[in-house]
């Protein structure tokens, strides 16, 4: 008996020095699946969406922060030095896609499939394209376009559009592409890039071709808040004024936004912002860079909570009457999430050092930008994983 105790006596003490030595309970295995949890991405651990965000976001150096923000396009059909500087540089967390890039399916699946091994970023690139339909279009030759959206209204087969958009994004996603900047949401635009001239009608087909893109699980951008159809000078070539009261717009070119912020959640689709001016709305700036249209609009009146992306800032509406190093940053500080700049290194590096410096300077908050990266990483998490 005695012998017994002295043997339970050895044991309880190794058991209290083994505790001493290696600061754990031997019992329990509680630190050894915490330490199991902290090797598992944050992708992967067992936590709420929210929670895998702010994991992210609080991972994330400021430069890292700030690429989130800038969408750019490439020069070539490969990824090569220019690049991959960008993507590594300044951590660019989009590219968009067009014809220079595309040769073949197989060529693009192998470039986006590139971009995204090498990016080495936190999260996946968005990967875009304009493939809208009719005259707006990429690789027509090797892919089947869609017709453009006043032939597919024309039809008046409401279905159709719902059809084209899944025709469309499994033939984008089969190449590696997970954002199509479309459908078009404008009333009655002077080409052939609307559905229609009647506000509903627009409704009715834009709404079938969200819940297309949404069944196919891609990402897609109603354009060109808060509506171009009534403009009459291309946007790419300079700026102009849409002059109709508040009352109008709110009642025609705004309502097939507003209906599908109502119908949907804020996290399958950006809005694209136009750079017409409305001076009913704002006298002074063009709506990509006008917190009036962007923030107490389409934010506070609108309700709506997703990402706010510029369109293209090298159109001449923008880039004639702005430079590079401000643009970016009053875009943002006005409300967008993500500005777009399709073509020139050298601009797309202005945008993001502009935002770099204005945000050291504290012109923008460390809490405007994480604002935009948390909805960036959210939309990112949700369909880039899958």
């Amino acid at each position: 008996m005695r012998k017994k105790i002295i043997i339970t006596v050895i044991v309880i003490a190794i058991i209290i020095l083994g505790v001493l030595l290696n600061g754990k309970n031997i019992f329990s295995n509680t630190e050894d699946s915490k330490s199991t949890q902290e090797n598992v991405p944050i992708t992967q651990q067992n936590l709420t969406i929210d929670e895998k965000v702010d994991q992210i976001v609080a991972s994330m150096s400021q430069t890292e922060k700030l690429g989130q923000m800038v969408m750019i396009g490439i020069q070539g059909t490969k990824v090569d030095d220019d690049s991959l500087y960008m993507l590594n540089q300044y951590h660019m967390g989009g590219v968009i896609l067009f014809d220079r890039n595309m040769e073949s399916p197989e060529q693009v699946k192998q470039l986006t499939s590139d971009l995204q091994v090498q990016s080495n970023e936190k999260v996946p690139l968005f990967i875009g394209i304009d493939e809208e339909g009719g005259d707006v279009v990429r690789m027509a030759e090797k892919l089947t376009p869609p017709p453009s959206q006043k032939e597919i209204g024309a039809t008046g087969d409401i279905e159709q559009a719902k059809t084209w958009a899944i025709k469309t994004a499994k033939s984008l996603k089969e190449m590696g592409i997970n954002v199509n900047f479309a459908p078009v949401a404008d009333v009655g635009s002077n080409d052939k890039r609307s559905y229609s001239t009647d506000t509903n009608t627009v409704i009715d087909f834009v709404r079938a071709a969200t819940k297309g893109y949404q069944q196919e699980n891609i990402i897609y951008s109603l354009k060109h808040f808060p509506g171009i159809g009534k403009g009459r000078v291309d946007s790419h070539v300079d700026s102009s004024s849409i002059d109709v009261t508040k009352e109008i717009l709110m009642a025609e070119d705004i309502i097939p936004f507003k209906t599908i912020i109502d119908e949907n959640g804020p996290n399958d689709y950006f809005i694209l912002v136009s750079h017409l001016k409305y001076p009913a709305l704002d006298e002074e700036y063009p709506a990509s860079l006008s917190s009036k249209i962007m923030t107490d609009l389409l934010r506070n009146e609108l309700g709506y909570k997703g990402i706010i992306i510029t369109d293209d800032m090298e159109m001449g509406a923008v880039a004639n009457h702005n430079d590079f190093r401000s643009i970016g940053v009053n875009a943002v500080k006005a409300g967008a999430d993500i500005v777009l700049v399709c073509h020139e290194y050298e601009h797309q590096q202005e945008v993001y050092l502009g935002l770099l410096d204005a945000v050291n300077s504290g012109e923008i908050s460390q809490e405007r930008i994480d604002e935009s990266v948390k909805r960036i990483i959210k939309v990112k998490l949700l369909h880039l994983y899958q």
